[in-house]
This record gives structure tokens, C-alpha cells and sequence, in this order.
């Protein structure tokens, strides 16, 4: 019986560490269902969807979380929604992990159980709801703003995708990735979502007289660009995604919220985030529960 070279063998205690932390952050993949949940059929996109490939490599996808974010904040009644309606101090690694598992439900669960968890999320946005400071109210049901957290969500997860595992994805195909998208939006409440990349980025261009940033942008940001790893191991992958999620946002974006990277860092954030997803993928390969999220 052939044993493994000491360096795989060494290496064995950070793939398992590695798996545990994903699984527990995003739960079931493509091959696996919930606990006691048979599963029914292949779901809202299916084994040969776009939506699928984009959303297997995880830290491209958590990378692509974290940009969405800073960019839906900086819309007045998005932040309003969080500041309102969560303990963001407290809760942000909650919120991360719930919107991991929700675009790995809707991704890869039964149709189901997907919309189970559309339905869910309807009925929490029902009492998201109030006064913007500056006048008027918010609704996280609003039609509109579903649509601004949507496309900001997708544009942010093609972007890390492209930049970090298939930067040769044919625009045809990058298309097709927002019209499946667009699927999940309908169903949460959006209308006219965009469905094609041009159509996207002249969403954002005719989006940007709306947005703000202030005191509590600056609050929400910092919330979630300082919170803690979620073990010692995951410390520098963790450094690593925040500061990718800063660098894949777009550029007036980040120059909204203050964010000076300069060249040096950009290049330094870039390779250590390439590599950290090389050593992902392989932490996940052959896992008996395949994550993708």
C-alpha cells in the first residue's frame, strides 16, 4: 500500500479545516440536499446553466459578496433596510453566511426548495420597512430597489468571476448569466431587470445620481470590512477577500466610499487572492459533499 508524500500528508489537517469552514458557511451544494430533503429535480437553472459554473468557485463568490454589498449600500433606502431592520455590528458575519446560503439554495437546490427560500426571504423584506432621513419611506419590497440590490449582487459576482476564474467567459455567455439571474429577481419582486452585461452597466450609469454616501455608509462599510475570521486559519483568506470585494467593485464606486488601494496593493490583493483560490478549489476537490456556493 502506497503512502502519501509527507507534504500532502501535513496538509491533510488544512483541506479538512478548509471544507469545514465552507460547509459550514454555505451548506448544501449541487450534489447534496438537506438533511431528510430528497432531492426532486435539478432546479431553477440546471447542470448546464451559466449560474452554475459562476457560482461553484467559492472564493470568487465570496469576493463577489462582499464587493455587492459596499456597492447595494450606497444606495439611501438599501442602507436604510440594514441599518433599521439588523444588528449589523454584531450580525454581519449572519448576514454573509444567510446570503451565501441563499444563493447556493436557489443555485443548486430542488425548485422547491428554492423557492421555499425565495418565499422566506418575501416574507422578511414584508417588514423591512420605514422613513429615509432625508424625507420619503422605504419598502424592501419596492420593485425598484430589489432590482438595485440584484443587479448590484450579479454584477459584483461576474466581475470577481471573470477576474479570478474564467476571464475568457464569452460575452454571449455573460449575458446568458443575467438573464438566469433575472429568474430568481422576478421571483423576489424585481421588474425590468436588466438581462444582458450592456444593459447592466447603463443601469449602474443611470443609477449613480441616486446613490449616497455619508456617516452611516461609512458605519455599514466598516462593519463589514472588520469583521473578525472565522477561525485563526481562515485569518489571512479572510483579510484577503475583503480587500478583493474593495478592488472588484467599480471605480466610482470605490471612489465613493474613500477606497485608495493604489497599484502596489492592487497587484499585491490580486495574486494572493488567485492563490487563495487555487488552494480552495483543491481543499474542495473530491469532497464527498461537494460546496459550491
Amino acid at each position: 500500500m502506497s503512502r502519501l508524500p509527507t507534504y500532502v500528508t501535513r496538509m491533510q489537517p488544512v483541506r479538512r479545516a478548509i471544507r469545514e469552514q465552507v460547509h459550514k458557511l454555505v451548506g448544501a451544494g449541487p450534489k447534496e440536499a438537506p438533511a431528510g430533503e430528497p432531492r426532486r429535480d435539478d432546479g431553477i437553472f440546471g447542470p448546464d446553466s451559466v449560474a452554475w459554473r459562476v457560482h461553484r468557485d467559492f472564493t470568487s463568490m465570496m469576493i463577489g459578496g462582499v464587493g455587492s454589498l459596499l456597492l447595494q449600500m450606497l444606495h439611501p433606502a438599501a442602507l436604510a433596510g440594514v441599518w433599521d431592520h439588523s444588528n449589523f455590528r454584531e450580525d454581519m458575519p449572519g448576514r454573509l453566511r444567510r446570503t451565501a446560503q441563499f444563493i447556493s439554495g436557489t443555485t443548486y437546490g430542488s425548485t422547491e426548495r428554492a423557492l421555499g427560500l425565495i418565499a422566506r426571504v418575501r416574507d422578511v423584506h414584508n417588514r423591512v420597512q420605514g422613513a429615509l432621513p432625508g424625507g420619503g419611506t422605504y419598502s424592501a419590497n419596492d420593485p425598484a430597489l430589489l432590482t438595485w440590490v440584484h443587479v448590484a449582487e450579479v454584477r459584483c459576482f461576474l466581475s470577481s468571476y471573470l477576474r479570478y476564474r474564467n476571464p475568457f467567459l464569452p460575452i454571449a455567455e455573460q449575458d446568458r448569466y443575467f438573464a438566469e439571474m433575472a429568474i430568481v429577481a422576478h421571483h423576489l419582486g424585481a421588474t425590468s431587470t436588466p438581462t444582458t452585461r450592456r444593459d447592466v452597466d447603463a443601469y449602474l450609469e443611470a443609477m449613480r445620481p441616486e446613490l449616497r454616501w455619508d456617516r452611516r455608509t461609512r458605519q455599514v462599510a466598516g462593519a463589514l470590512l472588520s469583521q473578525p475570521a472565522p477561525s485563526p486559519l481562515m485569518a489571512p483568506f479572510s483579510s484577503l477577500v475583503l480587500d478583493a470585494g474593495i478592488d472588484v467593485l467599480p471605480a466610482w464606486a470605490a471612489e465613493m466610499h474613500g477606497f485608495r488601494l493604489g497599484p502596489r496593493r492592487t497587484r499585491a490583493i490580486r495574486a494572493g487572492a488567485l492563490g487563495a483560490g487555487a488552494l480552495v478549489r483543491w481543499a474542495l476537490r473530491d469532497s464527498a459533499a461537494p460546496v459550491k456556493a
